[in-house]
């Protein structure tokens, strides 16, 4: 990792975050570079999700920073951080289940003028309305062909395959043109011919320049394909490091012994 603090995109700070007496995140410091694809791992209990709702906004932090693209985003709300470029989505998709998959895209993108009625009625404005929306329309159809599911367009959302929601979902954060993707459990009861295929769009998001952390139970995708992991265990960074210098820490080997991963 480059020393350069200008190659860091997210910079979180002994990040904490009490629960009572519980601690779920304790100290927690680590940055992640421009493009980098890194994979954040750990034991269950190890403090992985409570870590990314603090930096997407959904939780609140105890104590500690967190910086994304030179700006304070702690405690932002999610909407906020979203705003600034840098995107989560969750283990379980949160579609739109009774619009369609076209029409779920369509409405990510913030700051459309359609949906101010002023502007959306009003002679000599409409124009302007039609105009972003065709747009929008357009890069949503181009989003749908980029993950091959162009053929659900016209599909209701609540009948996608659970594989099928994890790629609308990613198609949909992507319509918000952020810097940086949050990806908690991508590949959660998604079958291997739609795996495979997440993994290579992944692959050229990084290439286009996207910077992407993800959280994943499958130690084979993150072993493979992301060229840094960061290990978690009681809410502390245990191990930071490449792939194969992961696989040879004895201290991470002893945290996923004595328990289940996640």
């Amino acid at each position: 990792m480059s020393d350069s603090p200008t190659d860091v995109v997210l910079d979180v700070d002994s990040l904490e975050k009490h629960f009572g007496g519980i601690t779920a995140v304790d100290g927690a410091s680590f940055g992640i570079e421009r493009g980098e694809f890194t994979g954040l791992i750990g034991p269950n209990g190890a403090g992985k999700s409570t870590t990314f709702n603090c930096i997407a906004g959904t939780l609140s932090p105890s104590a500690g920073t967190v910086t994304f693209d030179d700006t304070d985003v702690t405690g932002m709300e999610p909407y906020q951080v979203a705003n600034q470029g840098l995107v989560r989505t969750f283990q379980i998709a949160r579609e739109l289940s009774e619009m369609t998959v076209l029409e779920n895209l369509m409405l990510a993108p913030p700051g459309q003028e359609g949906e101010k009625l002023w502007k959306a009625v009003t002679p000599g404005v409409r124009s302007g309305v039609v105009d972003q929306e065709y747009d929008v329309r357009e890069r949503a159809w181009e989003m749908l062909e980029f993950f091959d599911i162009d053929h659900l367009a016209r599909e209701q959302a609540g009948n996608l395959s659970g594989g099928q929601r994890k790629l609308l979902e990613l198609a949909r954060a992507l319509m918000t043109e952020p810097e940086m993707l949050l990806l908690d459990e991508p590949f959660a009861g998604v079958n291997p011919t739609l795996q495979n295929k997440l993994v290579e769009h992944l692959h050229d998001l990084i290439d286009d320049g996207y910077t992407v952390l993800i959280v994943e139970h499958d130690m084979d995708v993150i072993m493979n394909n992301c060229e840094r992991v960061i290990v978690m265990h009681q809410g502390q960074i245990l191990a930071d490091g490449t792939p194969a210098d992961i696989k040879g820490d004895e201290r991470v080997i002893d945290a996923y012994l004595g328990g289940d991963a996640e």
